[in-house]
């Protein structure tokens, strides 16, 4: 497939990320044919694809060689899908078994970032049906005390995911306390267990961790190539990096890996099919660094000062959006793309954890 078929047939897989699959994969067959009978024509308009009476300006579009901004990957939209898919399953297994997942969250201290979080895990529990456990701790509270509170969830029957809120107080040994999760409940996928039958090859972790799992979930629902492609991904962290870039080459991409000591990383990325940007730089990835027909997937999350902005900033993500757009097929935009994917999957992996538990 050229870099233009593939361009086009992005821009029709991302249709509505929340409609079956069966239904984006049939709104492609139109742009691989006009890809096929035009092989130098560009993408075609997102709202075009959108619906099938307006098939003409897709190929209007691709007649005039017509280059349009990428598709936009709706994290907020397709984060709302899987839960009213968690949802409906767990109404069903309750009907059926009058159980439900309970997920517990233990929050350390009163850091306000870390609060909001758990509020919003929190309001996913309500949404969907979970059963949400939670202990607040105080600053100050003891390691002992801490891994005691973790040990009491475990033994739990109720409870089928652990999240303990990070970043812990510095007193604490936050790997001690990761390694006392239950490897089974390890909801975050951070457990040292995890990790390793991540890594290993016709092993199945019980948990992928939450943000590099929804980067994947939305490839895949908007039915992005893996298999055989090139990715990139920028950044090595044990909660975005390390674990994207595996998951990417269980899924037979060839991956690389572009960090802090990577010489020229431009030249790499300009390679990439995907590209998954977790290096926490805002606006590192430009334009020129992206092949066209690529698809990235921006993790960032960075405030840049703006004084026209009420707040005195404005959120920006780890690529140069504005240029990227111009040249990529598909991108998440910051806010909206990756972020609400994050607490989805949470949500799925606790219902994960309780299917398997009770032995669906």
């Amino acid at each position: 497939m050229t870099t233009i078929q593939m361009s086009v047939c992005f821009k029709a897989n991302a249709v509505n990320a929340s409609a079956p699959r069966t239904s984006v994969r049939a709104a492609c067959n139109v742009p691989r044919r006009l890809a096929a009978a035009h092989p130098k024509a560009a993408l075609g308009s997102r709202v075009a694809l959108q619906q099938r009476k307006a098939c003409s300006s897709v190929q209007r579009s691709l007649k005039n060689d017509v280059y349009a901004s990428a598709v936009l990957i709706d994290g907020k939209a397709t984060a709302a899908t899987v839960r009213q898919e968690i949802k409906d399953e767990i109404e069903r297994i309750k009907t059926a078994t009058g159980k439900v997942p309970g997920l517990a969250v233990v929050l350390v201290g009163a850091r306000k970032d870390s609060e909001t979080y758990v509020r919003s895990k929190k309001k996913g529990c309500e949404e969907t049906g979970i059963a949400s456990f939670g202990t607040d701790l105080p600053e100050d509270v003891t390691e002992d005390e801490l891994l005691e509170v973790v040990r009491k969830y475990n033994a739990d029957p109720a409870v089928h995911g652990i999240l303990v809120q990070l970043p812990l107080p510095k007193h604490i040994n936050e790997e001690r306390v990761l390694g006392e999760i239950s490897f089974e409940k390890d909801v975050d996928g951070f457990h040292p267990l995890n990790i390793g039958y991540l890594a290993q090859r016709g092993r199945n972790p019980m948990a992928v961790a939450c943000t590099p799992k929804g980067c994947i979930e939305l490839l895949e629902r908007y039915n992005v190539q893996i298999s055989g492609k090139i990715a990139v991904v920028i950044g090595r962290s044990n909660i975005v990096g390390m674990p994207a870039a595996l998951l990417l080459q269980r899924r037979d991409a060839t991956v690389t890996v572009v960090h802090s000591r990577t010489p020229n990383p431009e030249e790499i990325i300009r390679k990439a099919d995907i590209i998954i940007a977790a290096v926490g730089i805002p606006e590192f990835v430009k334009g020129d660094w992206v092949k066209p027909g690529a698809a990235v997937i921006d993790v960032g999350i960075n405030a840049v000062d703006d004084a026209t902005k009420k707040r005195g900033y404005r959120l920006v993500g780890d690529v140069a959006f504005d240029e990227v757009k111009e040249v990529a097929a598909c991108i998440t935009p910051v806010p909206g793309g990756v972020g609400p994917m994050t607490i989805a999957m949470l949500l799925q992996n606790t219902l994960e954890g309780f299917k398997r538990e009770m032995g669906m």
